[in-house]
């Protein structure tokens, strides 16, 4: 079991924010990444389609002996994770990007928090539901910012496009004030610089990659499935071949990846 990877999906490289935060908190660890592009993005797809994605790529990554299954989606985390936990919870854990975030916020004192994410994220309530469960006087500004993910899948970052949409979408007044915000969506960490700079690095700009790799290791630790063999491969998958995906996927993780195509919709 230990020696097994840590499976991680979303609908495209926007999770790759989240593997490359595990595996600089868990080096010795292997992992096994699935990217759905044939239907990024996720965010304008109905509920019920991202719970029959995300039912087929979780059976994928078990059939690759996942030992734990990383949700590096918000939507995917916001419409289909008690599903997937009622249907595989008693074979594998699972851990979703929302409620590490909305944990470690429940341990700071801020009075107005905005959140930014997908339509399908966004329009799930999901956020502002359970930070006021835990905080229920914090004010909670929820923005679609629905551009984003293809801005970022299609490369434009760090250009004069890319900071034009963020400041169109930042500049909403119903944002003025608030002291943090809620990258909802694993694409956004790529930009999250750019997003900072926007608002003169004075709001807390919270990304859930760092977070959810914390808990993961505290998960592995608990259930004594650290893998210390010092064997170590990790292995991408994506469902739709674009060259975007390989780009990003070679800044976070240095060299050649091992990446394939995999058709699992047949």
């Amino acid at each position: 079991m230990k020696e097994q990877p840590i499976g991680i999906f979303d609908s495209g490289v926007g999770g790759l924010t989240v593997a490359h935060a595990i595996k600089q908190i868990l080096p010795g660890e292997s992992l096994i990444y699935f990217g759905d592009t044939a239907h990024l993005p996720y965010g304008d797809k109905s509920a019920e389609s991202i719970r029959n994605y995300s039912q087929r790529i979780t059976e994928f990554l078990l059939e690759h002996d996942s030992k734990v299954i990383v949700i590096a989606c918000n939507s995917a985390s916001a419409s289909a994770f008690d599903s997937l936990k009622g249907k595989f919870g008693k074979k594998t854990i699972l851990i979703n990007v929302i409620d590490p975030v909305v944990d470690y916020l429940s341990t700071r004192n801020f009075n107005k928090i905005g959140v930014i994410g997908t339509k399908r994220t966004i329009s799930s309530g999901t956020y502002e539901l359970k930070i006021k469960e835990k905080s229920p006087s914090t004010r909670v500004i929820s923005m679609a910012t629905p551009l984003l993910v293809p801005m970022i899948e299609e490369g434009f970052i760090f250009d004069d496009i890319s900071n034009a949409i963020i400041r169109t979408y930042l500049s909403s007044e119903s944002l003025a004030g608030i002291q943090a915000l809620i990258l909802g969506c694993t694409h956004y960490p790529i930009i999250k610089n750019q997003i900072s700079k926007f608002f003169n690095f004075n709001v807390e700009v919270v990304d859930s990659a760092r977070v959810v790799s914390m808990i993961l290791r505290q998960t592995l630790e608990k259930n004594n499935l650290l893998n210390d063999s010092g064997k170590v491969k990790d292995q991408f998958f994506i469902s739709d071949y674009t060259t975007y995906f390989e780009k990003i996927a070679g800044m976070f993780f240095e060299g050649e990846i091992n990446l394939k195509k995999a058709d699992i919709w047949g």
